[in-house]
């Protein structure tokens, strides 16, 4: 590959990782990351579970190369930078998503608790899996964890 080339494939692979530059602003970039993410799951969302389904997988593969070349480009295992993460933990998260506009805020609070707060296997994920799988599982957990949570909050507030 020409050096030209080679740039051209890092800036792309930069972009997907910090979400097209919402991860270089200098406060708070997972939150932005996974605010950012909203209007475009959304539109997926609505599109029907196929398509949902294949772009979370896109995101998730695309997130993980995209991560691993970051984290060289940044010399970090977890980057701030990156928020890629967030977006493929947040689209985990609405899976679960019950009908109502308000549960599209519950997911994004519920998400960020779970990946600021990592409880366990979350924080395992983070700390023992290399760059990029630790960084992109431990968001797919905490992902996991914010749906869970959602439905169950659901169905008691249901009865």
């Amino acid at each position: 590959m020409v050096e030209s080339e080679k740039a051209g494939v890092k800036y792309l692979a930069l972009h997907i990782a910090t979400l097209g530059g919402v991860g270089l602003l200098p406060k708070a970039p997972g939150t932005w990351g996974t605010v950012a993410t909203v209007p475009f799951a959304w539109l997926v969302k609505e599109a029907g579970s196929f398509w949902y389904w294949l772009a979370l997988l896109l995101l998730s593969v695309l997130g993980s190369w995209a991560t691993s070349v970051a984290c060289r480009h940044f010399q970090r295992k977890d980057p701030s930078q990156v928020v890629v993460d967030e977006a493929a933990g947040l689209w985990v998260t609405l899976l679960f998503l019950p009908e109502g506009w308000v549960w599209w805020l519950v997911g994004v609070v519920l998400f960020r608790l779970f990946d600021i707060f990592k409880p366990w296997p979350v924080n395992w994920l983070d700390r023992e899996l290399p760059s990029p799988w630790g960084v992109m599982a431990d968001d797919l957990a905490a992902g996991l964890y914010a749906g869970l949570s959602m439905t169950l909050l659901a169905r008691i507030i249901s009865l």
